[in-house]
């Protein structure tokens, strides 16, 4: 795949008229992305899940209650009981993609393990489950208008509101999601 096409640390933003219930306006985060297939996190659908209910469910105490209430995302729809931490690269974990310097993925438990104890990731975004595209999938559904895409920014992923994410990643590129027809590029 060519550094042109490798969607790779860029957000895929829900078009308006994207009805599917998994993605309706939606901002995906996409961690992988090669010749196979493409794999990422939704960063804006928060459930009402919060980390003190998946620590009490794995048995891992809680020493930093300023992270209890912090909420769980639905990640997409494939292996949603499978957990998923998007966070700053500043450590590793036993199971951690480094997407890039600045932003990571892990999947294994010493990650959770750390946050309850207070000393985890300091940005982190905690999902369940995550989207996953087949060869070519993703780049049918770019030009059947599914989707826009941009570079990706830690700030929206981490700091933004949830409800604000959506708006704030196509504001990277200018533009407004609510000017949008569903019959872009095709005159």
């Amino acid at each position: 795949m060519s550094p042109d096409t490798d969607l790779t640390n860029h957000f895929l933003i829900a078009m308006p008229q994207l009805e599917d219930p998994n993605f309706f306006h939606t901002v995906t985060y996409i961690c992988e992305h090669s010749d196979d297939g493409a794999m990422g996190i939704v960063i804006n659908r928060p459930m009402e899940l919060h980390l003190a209910d998946i620590f009490e469910q794995l048995k891992i105490p809680i020493a930093s209650e300023k992270v209890s209430e912090q909420p769980v995302y639905i990640g997409g729809p494939v292996q949603s009981d499978r957990g998923f931490v998007l966070h700053d690269s500043n450590s590793e974990w036993a199971s951690t993609l480094r997407v890039t310097p600045q932003i990571s993925v892990t999947t294994s438990l010493d990650i959770l393990e750390a946050i309850a104890a207070g000393k985890g990731p300091e940005q982190n975004l905690v999902a369940l489950g995550y989207a996953s595209w087949g060869a070519g999938q993703l780049e049918s559904e770019l030009a059947q208008n599914a989707w826009l895409s941009g570079p990706a920014e830690s700030d929206i992923i981490f700091n933004r509101a949830s409800k604000e994410r959506w708006q704030a990643a196509a504001d990277l590129l200018g533009v407004d999601l609510n000017l949008l027809s569903s019959d872009a590029g095709h005159a």
